[in-house]
């Protein structure tokens, strides 16, 4: 039997003797391609995967229990500590949730600032994964200008919400306070900028040949087994599969919107790629279409100071920067939750990273998991 002890690999001869023996390797619990804390106990033929087991725990905070003793307007910020690149929309999904169950109209200049620092937050985070995903593959200088980019939405939000990363910017019924004075010329100028520096990503990744030739063919996974484990997001839509929550399920204004879904038909790591390349165009033509028409009115309805959900069950999802995220409310119409739960898109994307790499050789690990962007507190609660 292969055993590990303390990170050392062991091998055990063959059964008869003949062939080679397979091999564990520890990946982890830190390697700088998850973004997080993840533990990949691999079974190796020579070089080529076997199999790969996903250990979790490691940054475990049992959020979902701590937000039932909070608040409906306290919980909402815990999320944010789940993917904490899409902050901000794991916020909106919640405070969506409550508003449902209470029936709360949201004025239609907080719908529109809401959508607008979704789509900055995906341009954000999408930034982050572009520098990092080519910096796992060994291309170092992509890192600094998709973060050069990316500093400028990260200072937009700190102007508006007063925070970088974890926003806590949504309440129940709108945004926390209106939009600053500078908000919309600061965005329309990181969108002049984007575009004069989109054709760089082309010329120092996207159409390079070392790096399509470590992306085109790995990672394979097909439209129907993308369905079969449940993924979501742009590591499904590079499988062709069509989940985008904004168009099927649309939430806020974004049925009054023009904008495409991004799918590629390739189902390997270049497609999954590309989609998320592609999409950053796409939050781009949203943002256009709605930053120099934010109505006049309100941020914020008027809400009670404590929130009581009627008893029933509540649901909403969202389409974040990794895919599909959804709130679960259970309420017996008290101040607090009777039971929460998320639905991850991570935790379902990993589920697929054992199907998709065996059979490939431990090279390519690296890209297969970078283009699942993987944020670890997002899979492991």
């Amino acid at each position: 039997m292969n055993e590990i002890k303390d990170n050392v690999t062991t091998q055990v001869p063959p059964l008869g003797g003949q062939g080679v023996a397979d091999m564990i390797i520890n990946i982890g619990p830190q390697h700088p391609a998850t973004h997080g804390v993840l533990h990949l106990v691999i079974t190796l033929n020579g070089e080529t995967i076997k199999k790969v087991e996903p250990h979790l725990g490691y940054i475990h905070r049992s959020i979902e229990k701590m937000c039932e003793s909070l608040s409906y307007r306290q919980f909402i910020y815990v999320t944010s500590r789940m993917d904490y690149l899409s902050a901000h929309i794991n916020n909106h999904a919640c405070a969506l949730c409550v508003e449902k169950g209470l029936q709360i109209e949201v004025p239609e200049r907080a719908q529109v600032i809401r959508v607008l620092m979704d789509e900055l937050t995906r341009i954000a985070s999408h930034e982050l994964w572009w520098g990092a995903m080519a910096m796992d593959l060994g291309a170092f200088t992509p890192f600094f200008h998709a973060f050069r980019e990316r500093e400028n939405i990260n200072d937009i939000m700190e102007e508006t919400c007063g925070a970088r990363l974890t926003m806590n910017y949504i309440v129940p019924g709108g945004v926390m306070q209106d939009i600053h004075p500078n908000f919309q010329q600061r965005v329309k100028s990181f969108i002049a900028v984007y575009k004069s520096k989109v054709d760089e990503y082309y010329e120092m990744l996207t159409g390079n040949t070392i790096f399509i030739n470590r992306m085109k063919g790995v990672g394979v996974i097909s439209k129907e087994d993308a369905i079969s484990f449940g993924m979501t997001g742009p590591a499904a839509r590079g499988s062709a599969v069509t989940c985008d929550v904004r168009k099927y399920y649309p939430y806020e204004i974004y049925n009054k919107l023009q904008f495409d879904e991004i799918t590629e038909t390739g189902c390997d790591s270049l497609a999954r790629y590309l989609v998320r390349l592609r999409e950053i165009n796409e939050s781009v033509k949203i943002i256009e279409q709605l930053i120099d028409t934010i109505p006049e009115g309100e941020f914020q309805a008027k809400t009670k100071a404590v929130l009581k959900l009627p008893k029933g069950e509540f649901y909403q999802k969202v389409e974040t920067a990794r895919g599909e995220l959804g709130v679960y409310i259970v309420s017996e119409g008290g101040t607090t939750p009777y039971r929460i739960k998320f639905r991850s898109p991570g935790f379902s994307n990993l589920s697929a990273l054992d199907h998709m790499a065996r059979g490939s050789k431990i090279g390519d690990l690296v890209a297969m998991m970078g283009t699942l962007d993987l944020v670890i507190p997002d899979i492991d609660r």
